[in-house]
């Protein structure tokens, strides 16, 4: 800065021991427009860190925000009935009984059950090695189980009143992955059991119920003529109305089996949904304190740029010292310096943030959600780092005396 640009931002020598604002924040930024590559990279250290805590939170909130929309959407009312344990450890048996008496409940919308066939499993061909079975699970259903899970259909049809006596199966996301199946158009077949059996839908994956994807389903009746199968729930699953689901879940155990309640499992799917959401909080939290080292590296950054200014400009400062410039004159001055530029930083990191999170929602079909926190604390945070960092340059530049500042010149 040259010395009649440092006399004419200067206050007349005894017109006080503040500059006003304005004036100060004037001369804040002609000092950083005279290194403008350093404060570039300064500043820079600040952006990545306080864009890396945009980027985190606002990428966590948009996961967030669309898994609670899709639990919104599937609804909180679905509860699934299991066979829990006896006191000595043995696996308790729902009787036949349990699907239709909770059928029979008024609050009772949708229910169905699924019906473990454990002596078959499922391969492309009988050339497949019987003990690959690819993690593929085979359940017995009936015509109401994708509606009641809210699961969709990704190609053909489910099992209805007519074909579920017949030898076909649907097969669930993951399984249809495993045995390569991406469509049902033409005759496919799938060696199941020891018997052929007719592929005659794909589903989508089941968010509530993600076990389902790696399960094919056959119909009871075919399972039961077939392989043998008892018709004793290995699963239930319950939509029960919105206004009426603790009602239901208290009476669900002692509807599914009047005899050893104490011997059935009633949750709700959606609990887990709602714990993941909780789940990648504590993860943002991880990553929020990574972020923080970032700052923590750039605000030392700042500090070490602002220590070879105070260096650099002991000329000017001996200057402004002669010319009636006070040790607080001095301190302002400095110390807005660096809190500018880390604001700035925290500006540029909070575009960087937010185009990082847009650019996440897009590519995964997710809302953008970006906390109003964070983009107050941003800036906010970037100003404070700046100033704790300037702290001791400008105490440094204070400390310098007029002749010693004009000397080193």
């Amino acid at each position: 800065m040259s010395a009649a640009a440092t006399r004419s931002r200067l206050p007349r020598a005894g017109a006080g021991a503040r500059i006003p604002p304005r004036e100060l924040l004037s001369v804040a930024l002609a000092g950083l427009r005279t290194r403008r590559l350093r404060a570039a990279l300064s500043a820079l250290g600040i952006a990545i860190g306080i864009g890396a805590m945009v980027a985190v939170v606002g990428v966590s909130a948009s996961s967030q925000a669309n898994l609670l929309a899709t639990i919104d959407r599937l609804g909180t009312n679905l509860l699934t009935v299991t066979p829990g344990q006896t006191f000595l450890g043995a696996n308790e048996v729902l009787p036949n009984t349990a699907l239709p008496t909770i059928d029979h409940m008024p609050s009772v919308q949708n229910d169905a059950a699924i019906y473990q066939v454990s002596n078959a499993d499922v391969r492309r061909t009988p050339y497949v090695p019987a003990e690959e079975t690819g993690g593929i699970a085979i359940d017995a259903t009936g015509p109401g189980l994708l509606a009641t899970v809210g699961g969709q259909l990704a190609t053909g049809q489910f099992l209805n009143s007519a074909n579920e006596h017949y030898p076909t199966v649907v097969l669930g996301a993951q399984a249809a992955n495993t045995l390569q199946i991406k469509n049902v158009t033409g005759h496919l077949q799938v060696f199941l059991g020891g018997t052929w059996f007719n592929v005659i839908g794909v589903m989508q994956p089941v968010l509530l119920d993600p076990n389902l994807d790696s399960t094919a389903f056959i119909g009871l009746p075919v399972a039961e003529r077939l392989f043998g199968t008892q018709p004793s729930a290995s699963e239930i699953y319950v939509r029960a109305d919105v206004n009426q689901v603790s009602q239901v879940s208290n009476l669900l155990a002692p509807t599914a089996d009047p005899q050893n309640p104490d011997g059935v499992q009633v949750s709700r799917p959606s609990d887990t949904l709602e714990a993941r959401a909780a789940a990648q909080g504590q993860f943002t939290t991880l990553l929020l304190g990574l972020g923080g080292v970032a700052l923590l590296v750039g605000a030392i950054g700042i500090a070490n740029i602002m220590v070879i200014s105070v260096l650099e400009r002991r000329g000017e400062i001996g200057l402004r010292r002669a010319l009636g410039a006070t040790r607080r004159n001095i301190r302002s001055q400095f110390l807005t310096e660096s809190a500018l530029l880390a604001a700035l930083g925290g500006l540029a990191g909070l575009a960087l943030g937010v185009l990082a999170t847009w650019i996440y929602a897009i590519a995964r079909n997710q809302p953008l959600v970006v906390p109003l926190y964070a983009l107050i604390a941003a800036p906010v945070s970037g100003l404070v780092i700046g100033a704790i960092a300037g702290l001791y340059p400008a105490a440094k530049a204070a400390r310098l005396s007029p002749t010693e500042a004009l000397r080193a010149t």
